[in-house]
């Protein structure tokens, strides 16, 4: 008898295990999430947010009078486009003094009490850093200009070339900037031409040269202590150019523009990521003394392999970005996009991205037109559904949650001000967002119909299904859930995300003009019966009716997420086998 309970003990513990083997197979902890795996992101361009001070403009002020309306979103992070002083040249991406706030959007306390009040509502705050130039009125250029040793290779500087015909002197090379003619400006103070990019305003830092590197760190050490929680980089694929200078090959475009040449010179540079690496390292050193996560975004338009070494090196050894910006929804999704288009947008992005790291899906910017003026305002709440449902980050500018729309008539200073305007709060002067009648820019007529305070009140609106969104992205299954999707005929595009233990959630868009009715069998482990979750505003759906899996019908530019609820016997068996395994560790 002696021998008994260790033998039953034996032989259950075999039984045991075996039996748990057989369901360990089904089981599988997901990967622990950090904040910005999952977050909601939201851009602000502070000079057309809200204005507190009644000039018309913006400002940082105004900003942290709208933080409780953010934290009501379900925003989790925003980041501001660039708020130091600046002449504006280029709105703020022409900086004059990295280390302080444009006056027109307030002081550094300002920006200060903005960060606390963000990290009061529980939102993390990043800033729009622009590595690759500052502004020609910066002191680091005019020192430069003025021959001055500390700074004279702070800029990329050269003394041109002579015409062998005329006798002109002329640009180094056949260099062009993005918003087309010369990339080479001359400078009589020095005698020489510098390189920009971008507008002759905006002077090409030189990163080839130690300090320049050291000084810009040294930059977002600053701004890190002072409590933001990241870095979008602007432009960073323009960083380095060729060291020798070389003439580019034509490219496609009309003469003068930016793509008259094939820019193998000036872009993409691997030097680039070093720096980039550098930052990285500098964020995750910074964070693990504050015991946050401090996270950089880039924004480069290259070749998806080039903006894939923004993720991490060739060998996986060295860390850059957390999320490069993922521009395939701007690009590929159209008004006439159909379900087989959508679907190679999105595997194009992930079937590149390197393993175990996080996608980012961004609908619209400050550079970009508007949802509603780019697809259609028919596609706008079919966009958020798409953007806030997919594995991953999703990037909202200020305003599509209640589809704002470009104007056209407002463009005052560039071709991207119609996507610029103020927000649309209310129906009252200059809608809600200044007491002053006259604006920065022009508002789009249609805030009186179109804004915030009247979305609110109605029984449906964009805004409200916005939010029923960003609050779904907190559940387990979206934030942990393996993502399965497939095109079902070439109108509806649909995917799963699932959970074991946790509800299945579905989403659905039909891209057609007119409705479609669907079979969403083929996905695995769904039950007969699927409940609406979500409905956007439109839809024939409304959320808790149910459907039939076999007979899911969508009206025209719809989009429904359903849910699976989770059979009670696959509850039964994950807790059957925690029970089992904690029965083992007892008689142990």
């Amino acid at each position: 008898m002696k021998f008994y309970r260790p033998l039953v003990t034996v032989s259950l513990t075999v039984a045991l295990l075996s039996a748990c083997a057989l369901q360990a197979a089904e089981v599988r902890e997901p990967d622990e999430k950090d904040w910005y795996q999952h977050a909601t992101f939201y851009q602000i361009y502070p000079r057309s947010f809200q204005d507190s001070n009644g000039d018309g403009i913006g400002d940082l002020k105004g900003i942290t009078a709208r933080m409780e309306y953010l934290a009501g979103l379900g925003i989790d992070a925003t980041w501001l486009s660039p708020p130091f002083v600046s002449p504006l040249a280029d709105f703020g991406y022409d900086v004059a003094d990295f280390y302080d706030i444009q006056p027109e959007y307030g002081t550094l306390a300002d920006m200060e009490e903005l960060i606390a009040e963000a990290h009061r509502h529980g939102i993390k705050l990043m800033l729009d850093f622009i590595p690759n130039h500052s502004s020609d009125e910066h002191d680091w250029f005019v020192q430069s200009a003025n021959g001055v040793a500390k700074y004279r290779d702070y800029y990329i500087w050269r003394p041109g070339r002579q015409n062998s015909q005329t006798g002109a002197l002329e640009p180094p090379n056949n260099w062009i900037s993005v918003f087309g003619g010369p990339a080479w400006t001359y400078d009589e103070r020095r005698g020489e031409f510098y390189l920009h990019q971008f507008t002759k305003k905006q002077a090409d830092l030189n990163y080839r040269n130690p300090a320049v590197v050291e000084e810009m760190t040294r930059m977002l050490s600053f701004w890190l202590e002072k409590g933001v929680d990241g870095f979008r980089l602007d432009a960073i694929n323009h960083m380095f150019e060729d060291a020798q200078l070389r003439d580019e090959p034509p490219g496609w475009g009309a003469p003068g523009t930016y793509d008259e040449l094939d820019h193998i010179y000036t872009k993409d540079n691997p030097d680039t990521y070093n720096v980039v690496y550098g930052w990285r390292q500098l964020c995750d050193d910074f964070g693990r003394r504050m015991n946050k996560t401090i996270i950089i975004m880039t924004e480069a338009y290259a070749s998806i392999e080039n903006t894939m070494l923004y993720y991490e090196d060739a060998t996986g050894s060295r860390q850059g970005a957390h999320m490069p910006f993922n521009f395939q929804l701007i690009y590929d999704f159209r008004h006439d996009q159909n379900a087989i288009g959508l679907k190679q947008s999105i595997d194009f992005w992930l079937n590149h991205m390197p393993a175990r790291h996080t996608a980012s899906w961004v609908a619209g910017s400050h550079d970009h037109s508007r949802v509603g003026s780019r697809v259609g305002l028919e596609h706008v709440d079919q966009v958020l559904t798409l953007l806030h449902t997919l594995p991953g980050t999703s990037i909202t500018y200020y305003g599509e949650e209640i589809g704002m729309l470009d104007f056209k008539d407002a463009q005052l200073y560039d071709n991207r001000d119609p996507n610029r305007t103020p927000m649309q709060w209310d129906n009252s002067i200059s809608a809600g967002f200044s007491t002053n009648r006259t604006t920065w820019l022009r508002l789009h007529p249609d805030y009186p119909t179109r804004n915030v305070a009247m979305q609110e009140a109605a029984e449906k609106s964009t805004l409200k299904h916005f939010r029923t969104l960003t609050a779904l992205r907190r559940h387990p299954t979206l934030v942990h859930g393996e993502f399965k999707h497939r095109t079902v005929g070439r109108d509806v595009y649909a995917f799963s995300r699932e959970l074991h233990g946790e509800d299945t959630l579905v989403t659905v868009l039909n891209m057609a003009t007119s409705s479609r009715t669907v079979d969403l069998g083929d996905f695995v482990n769904l039950p007969d019966r699927l409940k609406v979750e979500i409905a956007q505003p439109m839809s024939n759906y409304k959320a808790g009716d149910e459907v039939d899996i076999h007979q899911v019908t969508l009206l025209q530019h719809d989009s429904v997420v359903l849910r699976a609820v989770v059979s009670g016997a696959s509850v039964v068996r994950l807790s059957l086998i925690v029970a089992l395994l904690a029965a083992v560790k007892h008689l142990f």
